[in-house]
């Protein structure tokens, strides 16, 4: 009986292993694009995943408790090298994504992949794999934070964009390195090239910065910026062109996601408290309108129908000359 039991476990555990080897072979070599499936950190999710869980130990955990006993890091000369870099990079991938594809033979309403090895799809995919690449580089921002001791910095919308960025550019790199989805990159390297370009600034002439006038509408930007993905992607719902759909599962949600941190964030650091107390204090008064009237509707409705309502009870006429 023994023997039968072990025999049966081991069947069912062979059949297990060999249906989950099977699964990871579909969804991580069958699917993928063979053009790119084999290059640096595509060919398996492992060295990519194991990069994103040691940033987020670092600045969750590690980071914090070995700056808790130490001064902050200046680290100037290395922010204006890397915030240097990021511009040239944001400049080539706008240039990519413009003159390789949306400037020339990409549709504005809606273009499939081109999964062909021609010189023109092979441009696109680079410039989609780059794009994951410049994501993964761009997480030095919250090291350099932690580095710096600049905890503010480290909220949950700096976190969820540079945790997010990077998973969209693998998948993208990996399954779909080309057409519709890369208008999103493009937008995305536009307003990289004016974000790095005042952190180049502040950082190479900190006593000038406050002369850097236009850092909220950076803010505005970004915001502009999901407003766009979020419309260009809908024209998926409208129009054909064997992009995938589902696609806006994830692009939707999270470009309104976006805008919201986004701007949530842009009412805190930008508009004047006194502002945000006005605001408030009209949508108390329009509250306290909407109460009054809906008591005063009470009352009346309570004289027509010979009832008094006063202070929650209800009262008959009869009752009160009593």
């Amino acid at each position: 009986m023994n023997a039968n039991g072990s025999l049966y476990n081991s069947e069912m555990s062979n059949i297990y292993n060999n249906s989950m080897v099977r699964f990871y072979n579909h969804v991580f070599h069958e699917l993928a694009d063979p053009r790119t499936k084999n290059w640096f950190l595509m060919s398996s999710p492992v060295p990519g995943a194991s990069i994103m869980f040691s940033y987020l130990y670092f600045v969750l955990s590690w980071g914090p408790r070995h700056m808790e006993h130490r001064k902050p890091y200046k680290l100037k000369n290395t922010l204006i090298v890397y915030n240097f870099v990021q511009v040239l990079l944001s400049i080539w991938l706008f240039w990519e994504g413009l003159d390789g594809a949306w400037l020339r033979k990409y549709s504005w309403k809606c273009e499939p992949v081109d999964f062909s090895d021609s010189p023109e799809a092979l441009r696109v995919a680079r410039a989609v794999y780059i794009y994951f690449l410049a994501k993964l580089s761009e997480l030095l921002d919250t090291v350099f934070f932690v580095m710096r001791k600049k905890e503010k910095q480290v909220t949950f919308l700096h976190m969820y964009h540079h945790t997010v960025m990077p998973l969209v550019g693998w998948g993208a790199t990996k399954y779909y390195p080309g057409g519709h989805g890369t208008f999103i990159g493009v937008i995305n390297s536009f307003v990289h090239i004016i974000m790095y370009t005042y952190y180049l600034l502040a950082a190479l002439l900190p006593q000038y910065q406050e002369y850097l006038w236009w850092k909220k509408y950076i803010t505005t930007l970004q915001m502009g910026q999901f407003c766009l993905a979020f419309l260009h992607s809908l024209q998926l719902l409208i129009y054909d062109c064997d992009y995938p759909r589902w696609s806006l599962l994830l692009i939707l949600p999270n470009a309104m996601f976006f805008y919201f941190l986004f701007s949530d964030f842009y009412k805190k650091a930008y508009v004047p408290p006194a502002q945000n107390k006005k605001d408030d204090d009209v949508n108390s008064n329009e509250k306290e309108k909407l109460v009054d009237n809906k008591n005063n509707n009470s009352y009346h409705q309570g004289e027509k129908n010979n009832t008094i309502i006063t202070n929650g009870t209800t009262l008959n006429n009869k009752d009160k000359r009593a």
